[in-house]
């Protein structure tokens, strides 16, 4: 018979989600002994019952401890408490990924390899988007140059013609002045997204996000210690009025925001509204860390953050994973020089160098014009693409955020009363992986919106399950 975690108890006027009440009750049954291990949880259909919740956020709470290791799937039978290695728990100060659970469990689930699924919800382009090719050559041209950056670490700060080519072309191209110290090149922006909080953040300072927003962001957060607060999205660009409150409320040490396309909304941040948080920043004492890994997707010059303030505030994060390989993992953080050297002792502490070599081929990717034109192309194949999406969803009975000028992303309403965790949920039952509202929110509080990705939007599966399903 399975047993019933009787001491779970659910609260619905909670802030925090069911889902997360779920699978945190039940962990700490779990590490507490009081269920064992072998032991059968009830069914989805009774846990439902017995605790007045929605079947669909039982499933999602078991998916998210199976995921976690804390419970074992066996088919035609139920869920039983797995067998799990003795955990240490970390000390204060420390990285706490438990408070991540909600956010590892949404990556490793990206990660996974699902045959025949389409996945209209992703973050990245189609694989045969990305030209391929273009890295083969320079890696030909650099497999025939000899040095010591084959065997060798590399400049701590990254490849410095790199760097000056970053600064000439790149940020002065959108207005930013800067000198090579104060670019470190970094495994990715989210490796410079890492040094920057850990360098800035200590258990239980407040800072503000982008509500919706960056996903993977928030569980890093979260295992700093840091207490999120979320800033709506409006078609703008955040709400200033709300920024403005939760400054003066929570007093917090950085703003981590998207200016230029936005994700998940595609939009970006007015000239006059980037003014306004730039005038609070400053007189409030606080760091902006703007991420713009999808800027060069605009098809136009839009104003960023840094270029306003010239870095003196601003920490400018970017990186080519998302416009010519995730693989090559180059990325760079541009700052003030005081803070640069201390990113820089930070990540030589941390990781030593970030790769030459991968470097070096994106130099030579930049050197030569290939990526100029690799971007054009993709610009123009987002645009159309772009435009039959949109058309093909609101024929569905879904209503637009607001119609991007450009990138990858549509930010799709559901008609009123409907959860897009539930629609996910339904999707991934016929192989369709939706990106719904709620991952892109601090606490994933529900939400009816979901995330498109234009670019993987050619099945015409997904449109006739959201014609089926939307509307009822």
């Amino acid at each position: 018979m399975p047993v019933t975690p009787h001491i779970l108890t659910l609260n619905p006027l909670d802030p925090i989600p069911l889902v997360e009440q779920i699978v945190s009750g039940i962990k700490r049954l779990i590490e507490e002994r009081v269920l064992r291990v072998g032991t059968r949880l009830p069914s989805i259909r009774n846990f439902a019952v017995l605790h007045s919740v929605s079947r669909f956020t039982v499933v999602d709470a078991y998916d998210r401890l199976v995921a976690l290791g804390y419970l074992a799937s066996r088919r035609g039978s139920g869920f039983y408490v797995a067998t799990r290695q003795q955990i240490e728990i970390p000390a204060s100060g420390t990285c706490r990924l438990e408070q991540a659970d909600d956010v590892l469990w949404l990556l490793h689930n990206t990660f996974q390899q699902m045959p025949g699924a389409v996945r209209p919800g992703c973050g990245w382009l189609p694989g045969d988007w990305l030209d391929g090719g273009v890295i083969q050559k320079s890696l030909h041209e650099l497999s025939r140059k000899s040095g010591e950056y084959l065997t060798g670490y590399g400049d701590v700060s990254g490849y410095l013609p790199l760097r000056q080519q970053l600064l000439q072309k790149r940020l002065s191209d959108i207005g930013i002045g800067a000198e090579p110290g104060q670019i470190i090149m970094t495994n990715g922006a989210t490796h410079g997204l890492d040094l920057t909080a850990r360098l800035l953040l200590r258990p239980g300072d407040a800072v503000l996000v982008d509500d919706p927003g960056y996903y993977t962001l928030f569980g890093y957060l979260k295992s700093l210690g840091a207490t999120l607060h979320g800033i709506a999205r409006n078609v703008d660009g955040p709400d200033v009025g709300q920024m403005e409150q939760l400054i003066r409320e929570f007093h917090p040490k950085l703003f981590f925001t998207n200016t230029v396309l936005h994700n998940p909304t595609g939009t970006s941040t007015s000239l006059a509204v980037a003014h306004q948080i730039l005038q609070l920043a400053e007189k409030h004492g606080m760091y902006l860390v703007e991420d713009d890994v999808y800027g060069d997707f605009n098809p136009s010059l839009a104003p960023r953050l840094a270029t306003l303030d010239q870095l003196k505030r601003v920490i400018y994060v970017s990186s080519f994973s998302k416009t010519i390989s995730a693989g090559l993992r180059v990325g760079f953080v541009a700052c003030g020089k005081e803070l640069a050297a201390k990113l820089l002792d930070l990540k030589l502490l941390s990781g030593l160098t970030s790769s030459e070599i991968n470097q070096r081929v994106m130099h030579q990717i930049l050197l030569e014009g290939r990526y100029r034109k690799h971007i054009e192309r993709v610009r123009s194949r987002l645009q159309e693409k772009r435009g039959q999406v949109i058309v093909k969803l609101e024929r569905c009975g879904m209503r637009l955020h607001a119609e991007p000028g450009g990138g990858m992303f549509v930010w799709a309403r559901l008609p009123e009363g409907r959860n897009a965790a539930e629609i996910a949920s339904l999707a991934a039952r016929a192989n369709i992986m939706l990106a719904p509202g709620n991952l892109f929110r601090p606490y994933q509080e529900p939400s009816p919106w979901l995330r498109f990705n234009v670019a993987h939007c050619e099945d015409e599966r997904i449109f006739d399950f959201l014609a089926s399903h939307v509307g009822k």
